[in-house]
Formats: C-alpha cells, sequence, structure tokens
C-alpha cells in the first residue's frame, strides 16, 4: 500500500497508460492526414478522429468523476483553481473535435480542404498536449514530487 505522502504506483501507471494510449491515437490520426486527398483518406482519418473522440471523453469522465486531479485536489487544496481550468477545458476540446469530425464529414475531396483539414487537425492536436502538459503538472504538484511524464 502507497503511503499518503508517495504517489500511488497503480495510479501512475494507469495515468501513464492512459497518455501513451493519446499519444498513439494522436499519432496514428496525424498519419492518416498525410497522405493524399480523396474520400477514403477522408474516412480513415474521421475513423481515427471518432477513436480518439471515445478516448478522451472516457478519459475526461473519470478524471471529472474523482480521478486523478481529485486525488491531487486532496492532497494539496490550493490547486483548486487549476484543477478547476483543466477541468473547464474538457467540453471545449470535446467540441472541437466534433467540429473537426463534422468539417471533415462534410468536406470536399479537393487538396485544399484536406490540407486545411490537415491544420485544423495539428491547431487541435497542439492545444490538447497542452492540456494534457497542464494536467500533469496539476497532478505532478499534487503529489509533490517529479512522477515522470515527458513534457
Amino acid at each position: 500500500m502507497a503511503s499518503i505522502d508517495r504517489a500511488d504506483p497503480v495510479i501512475m501507471s494507469h495515468l501513464l497508460a492512459q497518455h501513451r494510449e493519446l499519444h498513439d491515437l494522436l499519432v496514428e490520426a496525424r498519419k492518416k492526414f498525410d497522405g493524399p486527398a480523396g474520400a477514403v483518406a477522408r474516412a480513415e482519418a474521421a475513423g481515427r478522429l471518432g477513436t480518439l473522440r471515445q478516448h478522451l471523453a472516457r478519459h475526461f469522465a473519470q478524471e471529472e468523476q474523482g480521478g486523478f486531479m481529485e486525488e491531487s485536489l486532496t492532497r494539496m487544496p490550493r490547486l483548486a483553481r487549476a484543477v478547476g481550468r483543466v477541468m473547464a477545458e474538457h467540453p471545449t476540446l470535446l467540441a472541437e473535435l466534433d467540429g473537426l469530425l463534422e468539417r471533415l464529414a462534410a468536406a470536399e475531396n479537393g487538396a485544399q480542404a484536406w490540407q486545411q483539414a490537415g491544420r485544423d487537425f495539428e491547431a487541435f492536436a497542439s492545444r490538447l498536449l497542452a492540456h494534457e502538459r497542464n494536467e500533469n503538472a496539476v497532478v505532478q504538484d499534487g503529489y509533490n514530487e517529479d512522477l515522470g511524464f515527458a513534457d
């Protein structure tokens, strides 16, 4: 059993696994946007984004229902503002991904629309990774130690 002063290794390994899966999903989606434009490419990219959306919805729900953020807050109540900011980003990120999926479904097959979809994805991915960095910082602050999260 982990001490109250130390990170629970089971919790941390679960969090790290979720973040690795998220990173893998982003890499897979990015690869779909690297290919040429076309209906098949759009469908494959949409499939990857749909899987990413499911993962994010589950991940965010776990955090909001008493996950890692709550544990950090319990350990350090001064983190309430930071936890609130991170949690407040969840609906915005999901809505942004939903918008990307909608635009992708409605886009034409041309190269210009495909390139724009790729840029939109990259912008979303940057915001999501910034969110994850902020989340990691809060969790690390809650445990008052470096948990080995890669930036």
